[in-house]
């Protein structure tokens, strides 16, 4: 497994990073997460993700679990910004609310320090400047390592970048985007941005939520112990259950089995092959599926095949 710098940091992070947004939720056991995530140091991987949001904190409780014996080998990264609780500062970019949020992070982890805190999203009701003053001082106090951001447009990105920049704040090291075969905005402005400015690009729902691993069938429900069977997933399975994709999965099946691949593991691979990104993010509920998604980032596709994949 290769390990990459993330963004501008010196921060060595690996390709394949674990997404846990479905974890805690009660379809993939705690014991088996876990043993996922002690599975993904044996294969190289050392960067995990998660969020407060993932099902009210229980994906961080499962991660804290997981990392808990050898915490200083995992790369953590978590996020905040989406609503907590029904109250009007337990939501968004304030300056208390990430205070807040930070702090129950460390608690529900387990952990004294977050390697990669991002802003989940977007807050058009808080001042940028306050958001990145926060965020310096958390890293300063030695509460967060590096700070990222999800979702923002290129735009977004570039204001926060300019005003680090002016007042001497600490930057966006990273971005979180979606990135597949129907979502490619990121490739118009956001990319060379990232590519320019050195921001590592973290892109998530490479899989479609789990369609494009071809487990699901045309025209029959997800099952009821599978991601896409979930309430957390419902917007996925609305997104991206349809003819259009499934046309897609039997394309890229096709390709997966000429090559003697996967089709995640050619999915995968063709995400990383895009220049500026640094490591996707991808789930996984079994600590096989880990072995085989670190092994896609070794896979070099040939440039017929990445021509066929771009033109899906």
């Amino acid at each position: 497994m290769q390990h990459v710098r993330l963004g501008k940091s010196g921060l060595k992070v690996s390709r394949i990073c674990l997404g846990t947004n479905m974890y805690g939720a009660g379809y993939v056991d705690d014991e088996r997460a876990v043993r996922v995530i002690h599975a993904c140091l044996d294969h190289g991987v050392n960067f995990i993700d998660t969020a407060d949001v993932y099902h009210a904190g229980q994906s961080e409780v499962v991660v804290g679990k997981g990392i808990r014996h050898r915490r200083h080998d995992y790369v953590v990264a978590t996020k905040a910004g989406y609503p907590m609780g029904s109250g009007p500062n337990d939501t968004g970019l304030s300056r208390k609310h990430l205070v807040n949020s930070v702090e129950a992070s460390l608690r529900r982890l387990g952990t004294d320090y977050i390697d990669l805190f991002q802003v989940h999203r977007w807050d058009p009701d808080t001042p940028l400047g306050e958001t990145l003053t926060t965020l310096d001082a958390l890293v300063k106090k030695g509460a967060i390592h590096y700070i990222g951001c999800s979702n923002f447009a290129a735009q977004q990105l570039s204001e926060a970048l300019g005003i680090s920049e002016r007042r001497g704040l600490e930057r966006f090291v990273s971005v979180q985007p979606p990135y597949n075969f129907s979502e490619r905005s990121i490739e118009a402005e956001l990319l060379p941005l990232c590519l320019a400015e050195q921001v590592a690009v973290l892109p998530y729902l490479v899989l479609m939520g789990g369609v494009l691993t071809g487990a699901y069938r045309r025209g029959q429900p997800p099952p009821a112990d599978s991601h896409l069977g979930s309430k957390h997933a419902q917007s996925a399975r609305q997104k991206y259950m349809d003819e259009k994709r499934f046309d897609m999965v039997e394309r890229i099946t096709a390709i997966a089995r000429d090559l003697g691949h996967e089709p995640t593991q050619v999915v995968l691979a063709w995400v990383l092959s895009k220049p500026g990104i640094t490591s996707a993010i991808v789930g996984a509920s079994r600590p096989e599926q880990v072995a085989k998604n670190a092994a896609s980032a070794d896979i070099g596709l040939p440039p017929d095949v990445l021509r066929r994949l771009d033109a899906l």
